[in-house]
């Protein structure tokens, strides 16, 4: 399977960039084909131009500026988004990369305004997060992460298509065996994807 992953973790020896290195190893071993995009690491630009939002509905000209992004999308069979969680949401760039990529014409259609998902040939979704603080204190704000996952991008793949979303909670206060399980969680999503 094709495997588009998309990484946002700006510090290579972060805990995040290991999780991130053993998915990607994990994924190969596994056999799959992985399209290893490392969004710092690539200086993608986060930043939604004025005329980028003035042509958006205009399918026409849309991709240009981001033409490469959208191809690497297009051809997945699945997706891996790994970051951290900062101030309940995901880093800026991984935000910037959904909203100049994930445009009218390639994530979704508009048809009689309303909108239909259009990325029917990702055929599963993993997401690989690390939350700073407790469980609790995510769910009192909502966690905004795990129902943009789950409920928008698992939106707009293949209906029942597996999303998996593996969180590692409190990650301020985690020692060196919650990281090691959780390493391990990770490189089991891999092959069983």
């Amino acid at each position: 399977m094709r495997v588009l992953v998309l990484f946002a973790h700006p510090v290579e020896t972060s805990f995040h960039a290991a999780l991130h290195r053993a998915m990607v190893e994990a994924l190969r071993r596994a056999g799959h084909e992985v399209d290893d995009c490392d969004l710092y690491a690539e200086s993608f630009d986060p930043i939604l131009t004025r005329e980028e939002r003035l042509r958006y509905h205009d399918l026409s000209v849309n991709r240009r500026p981001v033409e490469t992004y959208v191809e690497r999308l297009l051809r997945a069979e699945a997706l891996v988004v790994m970051a951290p969680v900062w101030n309940f949401g995901f880093p800026a760039i991984l935000k910037g990369w959904f909203d100049r990529v994930m445009l009218p014409g390639v994530s979704f259609v508009l048809q009689d305004g309303r909108a239909y998902p259009n990325l029917q040939h990702i055929r599963a979704l993993t997401a690989v997060v690390s939350y700073g603080g407790p469980r609790w204190a995510t769910m009192l704000m909502g966690d905004p992460p795990r129902k943009l996952v789950r409920r928008w991008l698992g939106g707009l793949i293949r209906p029942r298509a597996p999303v998996r979303y593996l969180a590692l909670y409190d990650m301020n206060r985690a020692t060196a065996t919650d990281r090691d399980v959780f390493l391990t969680r990770v490189v089991r999503a891999a092959q069983r994807l």
